[in-house]
């Protein structure tokens, strides 16, 4: 049975407006933590699906929030202009309506999860959504991303073991400084503009050469974390296999970059960061299954 023509084109639409393809660069992380941490204690289909749930719903309703206390901003950029709150595709009341019901399909999960989950719920969610502000106050935006977006990893570990160890900690560093890095990088699509708008990043207030040299190290931060989330969590051969792809795509991110050459940007951002996440999913669940 196929939906209604108007009813899918809405779901597309909203599907669009808080970017859910982009799910793909935080979700396959939280899911390697959900392998790590249920090694040797063990995680049914139900919590997976948990999870999962409060993984989309949390995103969802931090992109809807971002969308909706930018949408000015948004009207004002060329590149953003034609999103769907400043175009009328989609109305502010129906924006407000999919991020209520997001985040309540958040706390919902986590509720679901046990009552820690529950209680480090609110916590999350003022992460996800205080995002938003950082940038009309500080150029450290990109690492308040990272913080927001890096506690999936932890989360889904306590929804798994109900305590903190240490893989989950280093697994949400390292996505912590990856999205911070890439997040350098995304920004400078848009420097130009966030400069006469008074609006804070990492390539406003140091240039491009500095913003793709912290965006590097950023990078090289999150490797070294994976690397020891690897070695707490006493994995072997295959991860480190899985890591030396991770490593070799993020160097053929920064090298088809030049601050002179920003062209292949959508290259780096978009397609070779998702399958970052989606190679370190698969290494660690294949480790994982092995040393099973």
């Amino acid at each position: 049975m196929t939906l209604p023509r108007r009813p899918l084109l809405a779901i597309v639409t909203f599907g669009r407006m808080v970017k859910f393809s982009h799910t793909v660069f935080a979700l396959p992380f939280a899911l390697a933590a959900v392998a790590l941490a249920a090694h040797g204690h063990g995680v049914t289909v139900a919590q997976i699906a948990a999870i999962v749930l409060a993984m989309v719903g949390a995103r969802t309703a931090a992109m809807g929030f971002n969308r909706i206390v930018d949408r000015r901003i948004d009207a004002a950029n060329p590149r953003t202009a034609d999103r769907e709150l400043p175009t009328g595709k989609v109305s502010l009341s129906a924006a407000v309506s999919l991020t209520v019901a997001s985040a309540a399909l958040f706390l919902a999960a986590a509720a679901w999860l046990g009552p820690l989950c529950l209680q480090l719920a609110p916590i999350v969610l003022v992460l996800v959504l205080g995002y938003s502000f950082t940038k009309r106050l500080t150029w450290l935006c990109h690492l308040f991303l990272g913080l927001a977006i890096g506690s999936a990893p932890a989360a889904a570990w306590v929804a798994v073991r109900g305590r903190l160890d240490a893989p989950a900690l280093w697994l949400s560093g390292a996505v912590a400084t990856w999205i911070a890095g890439f997040d350098v990088l995304y920004a400078l699509h848009d420097r130009d503009f966030d400069q006469k708008a008074g609006i804070h990043s990492i390539p406003v207030r140091f240039g491009v050469p500095v913003a793709l040299l912290i965006s590097a190290v950023l990078h090289a931060a999150s490797v070294a974390a994976l690397l020891a989330a690897g070695q707490a969590a006493g994995l072997g051969w295959i991860y480190l296999l899985g890591m030396a792809v991770v490593v070799a795509m993020l160097v053929w991110e920064h090298a088809i970059l030049r601050p002179s050459d920003l062209s292949r940007l959508d290259v780096a951002f978009f397609n070779l960061n998702g399958y970052v996440s989606v190679v370190y999913f698969v290494a660690t669940l294949a480790d994982v299954l092995l040393r099973k």
